[in-house]
């Protein structure tokens, strides 16, 4: 008995030694998993994208969603920064008179490249890829969104490794408008030269893209997330502060802010169209912060100068061939105007990150005209109606003429603070006789620019849509391109082009082209200004709101650096965690 209680006296310490050893290892494994679930959240940058990209080829998408994405492995020769100064990226100096690189006759710049550039699978970045990204730009066969922009390029030529000569047509006094920001990303030749043609959708490199930025695509669904890792060939390594990036999209905008200032999901949201007072009580919980910059982007109502409910024979809607029923009439579009009440929409709506504007051209400062106004009149409105014969003859409270109603369908992108607008506008349009039935369709599928859908911003079969556009670089000529005559989206042209309200003027083309050669920055500045005029005057389509571009981020990120004249991930390699 003695021994059987001095074995247990023996066996009882090291019972309790063995348990206190096993908790104390659990403990320590759990702290470790847990150091090491730190460690990979504070290596990991978190973007949620509620609109999420599709494809990674920056000219075979005009969609925002897709150059951000895109952007984070491409880049061009420079950018500009919000003080609208030009910043060189791959490019070692800009140019200038002064340096030789700019022509003195203003018909050819010249560009140098950093030395020993590489694309992210090792291979040399020359001279060659921009003829080439120039070349594959401009050919028809591939119809690239920004071919229009790049066709007043006589030739590129590669002096040598590291220069490129882009001879112009005419004379330029925009030379920095090629290969600059997010029109501008150059393309590795021996990635796409087998896709130089009908065939540029099928490239792999669509969806997962060799590039020079400081992050490269390891992983891509389509309409759902990329993921990034650190390119091993970045100019400048020590500048990556993160092992990998995880882009996820879907989702909403609301959803997307709250992931960031509430929950601390995410630590970035982009383009937070949001209405202000949810932003603000979001913002209240702490964990994050509303960055906004009142940019490019201009929220705006384009009337359809087409008929949409007419087909061609090869079943186009919205031809050219066909006039509008009503729109074709100014006075009808000036009555339409008249009844958008932009000044509660940003009231109510956009608070601090909206203003209502009467300007196509919003920035940059110097090219907005002083000689627009906004005006909200219904009894005018409907006064201008019935001087142009719309009246309601048959008693059922909507205006008609020869036979045809006026009814509009009014579309835009899934978004409450879109939908909200649609409401304030529906309310406003019906009370003075017009019909309108309201239209969402998914941000995915209206910003793709898939030609084979029929929802897409570039078709607009309805008679309105709303949504923004933005000025791309500080000069205004290809912002103001959008509506000339050639820039019209249609079946002809693979629904190619940015002017989808199908507005055509060949007096303001003529004055664009004058415009474009204008050297005298002077003149330059008091033409596009007329051009603004015109359109305004004419009612090409209906400003509404100059709107700030808004994300959020978390608390412990710092280095965003917004522009108006680029994507916002522009720098992303300069974005570090506190």
């Amino acid at each position: 008995m003695k021994r059987f209680i001095k074995r247990r006296s023996v066996f009882l310490p090291l019972l309790c030694l063995s348990l206190v050893s096993t908790l104390l290892l659990s403990a320590c494994n759990n702290q470790n998993r847990s150091s090491t679930n730190s460690q990979s959240k504070e290596d990991t940058l978190r973007l949620l994208y509620w609109q999420a990209p599709t494809i990674l080829n920056p000219y075979l998408s005009n969609g925002s969603k897709d150059l951000e994405a895109s952007r984070i492995s491409l880049e061009p020769l420079a950018s500009f920064n919000n003080d609208a100064e030009l910043i060189p990226i791959l490019a070692a100096e800009i140019p200038s008179r002064e340096n030789g690189g700019v022509g003195s006759d203003g018909k050819s710049v010249t560009w140098k490249l950093k030395p020993d550039l590489k694309w992210s699978d090792g291979t040399p970045l020359t001279a060659d890829d921009l003829v080439f990204t120039y070349k594959y730009i401009v050919n028809p066969e591939v119809a690239t969104f920004a071919k229009g922009i790049y066709e007043v390029i006589q030739d590129v030529k590669a002096i040598d490794d590291r220069t490129v000569k882009i001879e112009f047509k005419e004379v330029n006094p925009a030379w920095f408008r090629f290969f600059v920001g997010q029109q501008g990303p150059i393309l590795p030749k021996h990635i796409f030269e087998k896709y130089n043609g009908p065939n540029a959708r099928e490239a792999p490199a669509n969806l997962k893209p060799v590039g020079t930025g400081p992050y490269q695509v390891v992983e891509f669904k389509p309409g759902d997330t990329v993921i990034y890792e650190p390119n091993p060939n970045f100019r400048e390594p020590d500048k990556l502060s993160f092992k990998r990036v995880e882009l996820k999209g879907g989702g909403d905008a609301t959803s997307a802010a709250r992931a960031v200032l509430q929950t601390g999901e995410a630590d970035y949201a982009y383009n937070l169209q949001v209405e202000a007072q949810v932003l603000k009580q979001l913002e209240a919980s702490g964990k994050g912060k509303i960055v906004s910059n009142l940019g490019a982007y201009m929220e705006r109502i384009l009337v359809n100068h087409t008929d949409p409910n007419r087909a061609t024979a090869d079943g186009e809607r919205s031809s050219i061939k066909f006039p509008h029923p009503f729109f074709s009439d100014r006075k009808v579009r000036q009555a339409f105007s008249l009844a958008v009440n932009s000044k509660i929409v940003a009231e109510e709506l956009y608070g601090v990150t909206g203003k209502p504007t009467s300007n196509i051209l919003v920035v940059p400062p110097q090219y907005y005209s002083p000689n627009t106004s906004s005006e909200f009149d219904l009894q005018k409105a409907a006064a201008l109606l019935d001087e142009a014969g719309w009246k309601d003859s048959n008693g059922d409270r909507i205006r008609d003429k020869n036979g045809v109603e006026m009814k509009v369908l009014f579309q835009t992108s899934v978004n409450p603070l879109r939908q909200k607008t649609q409401q304030i506008i529906k309310r406003d349009l019906e009370s003075i006789g017009i019909g309108v039935e309201l239209k969402a369709i998914d941000a995915q599928i209206f910003f793709s620019s898939d030609p084979a859908s029929n929802d897409t911003v570039e078709h607009f079969y309805a008679d309105l849509q709303m949504f923004s556009r933005q000025s791309s670089s500080p000069d205004p000529a290809d912002y103001m391109k959008i509506f000339t005559c050639d820039q019209i989206p249609q079946k002809a042209n693979s629904w190619v082009g940015n002017n989808a309200t199908r507005y055509c003027n060949p007096k303001y083309d003529d004055f664009w082209k004058k415009a474009t050669k204008e050297l005298d920055p002077d003149k330059r500045r008091e033409m596009f200004i007329k051009m603004n005029d015109m359109l305004v005057d004419d009612v090409a389509i209906i400003p509404m709101i100059h709107r700030a571009d808004v994300i959020a981020i978390s608390n412990n990120l710092k280095g965003i650096e917004m522009t108006a004249w680029d994507t916002r991930t522009w720098n992303i390699m300069d974005w570090k965690r506190n």
